[in-house]
């Protein structure tokens, strides 16, 4: 379904970048910053838009650009669906959706992604279902005071809690 997906800083820096197909060029990323900085009329660029014929979609999600891109018609609600998904992952597991908590954590987001997306097709997106699956721990996990990981059901020290 989708050929990439990178999340991009406010400054246009790829954060994370993961290859699906290979069918889009690999400045895919460069391509969408300025076609959104540059739009035209001045206006906020669309959700959705099309250059040269690879398909941007895209969301903001803690100031950051979370993008897919694709060749093919797909459902851009379904596209925009799994961004949004994506996104809510990623701030379950690393307590906040910004670019320092990302670089931080870049090994957990993308075992995350690996884990909710095969080879471009959205797998399991819901975080209690990606407890079993992921392994790594946020660098910073937020906790509830009792020093336990409110998303992994570990204690601070990395045991699984018993509770």
């Amino acid at each position: 379904m989708i050929s990439q997906l990178f999340i991009l800083s406010p400054r246009g820096d790829v954060i994370i970048k993961k290859e699906f197909r290979y069918d889009v060029p690999k400045t895919a990323p460069e391509i969408f910053f300025r076609a959104v900085k540059f739009w035209k009329d001045g206006e906020k660029a669309p959700a959705v838009f099309s250059e040269d014929g690879v398909n941007y979609l895209h969301i903001k999600a803690g100031g950051l650009f979370v993008t897919a891109t694709t060749r093919k018609n797909v459902s851009a609600s379904h596209v925009l669906e799994l961004l949004h998904r994506v996104a809510g992952v990623v701030k379950d597991y690393c307590g906040v959706m910004n670019e320092d908590a990302l670089r931080k954590n870049s090994i957990l987001t993308y075992e995350l992604l690996d884990e909710m997306l095969d080879y471009g097709y959205a797998q399991s997106t819901s975080t209690e279902s990606l407890k079993v699956h992921v392994f790594n721990e946020p660098a910073t996990p937020a906790s509830d005071g009792a020093g336990h990981s409110l998303v992994s059901g570990k204690a601070a020290g990395g045991k699984k809690s018993r509770g």
